[in-house]
């Protein structure tokens, strides 16, 4: 800002005075885009799935965390689940396969799968690049439908502290 002051002075003197006794027009501030808040609740297993559940608490997305994707190397292989299936929390509902070894995926709640992540079947590695990323191109899983016992079943499962504090104190062991 200084070196504009500095500019107007050198250019024209009376151009500081005139802007000084000029009426101050104040305009509420507005962004230039839009922001959509994230209303998502994200929560974590003890087998590193997570879970994004909308704020309708009717739909989510499953996925497997970063921490897990890291351990377990590149992915080259990912079985999904399938689409109108009914699973318990706990229920396997898919596979990853790594270079390193094999994994199941897990359900964090009860829900209805409905609709799964295609492009894991193409490229599998996305997972790796991608874990917790629920959009178009992201590594997740899942989608689901959500009924009252699995958002009760959600109650169980760790925030991102949480999550972050056992997967620090796993790496400790």
């Amino acid at each position: 800002m200084a070196s504009i002051v500095r500019c107007l002075r050198a250019t024209r003197p009376c151009a500081i005075s005139a802007l000084a006794k000029a009426p101050v027009c104040r305009v509420p501030a507005a962004r230039a885009f839009s922001v959509t808040a994230s209303n998502e609740i994200r929560k974590y297993t003890k087998e590193h799935e997570w879970i994004d559940l909308a704020a309708d608490m009717k739909t989510g997305v499953i996925g497997i965390s970063e921490y897990a994707a890291k351990a377990l190397g590149d992915v080259v292989f990912v079985e999904l689940p399938e689409e109108g299936k009914k699973v318990q929390a706990g229920d396997a509902i898919g596979a990853v396969e790594s270079v390193k070894s094999a994994a199941d995926i897990n359900a964090p709640i009860s829900c209805k799968i409905t609709q799964v992540n295609l492009v894991l079947e193409e490229k599998p590695g996305t997972i790796n690049q991608v874990p917790e990323d629920d959009s178009h191109g992201g590594g997740w899983i899942a989608k689901v439908q959500v009924d009252a016992e699995g958002v009760k079943d959600l109650e169980k499962l760790m925030d991102i502290q949480a999550y972050e504090e056992f997967t620090a104190a796993e790496e400790a062991h």
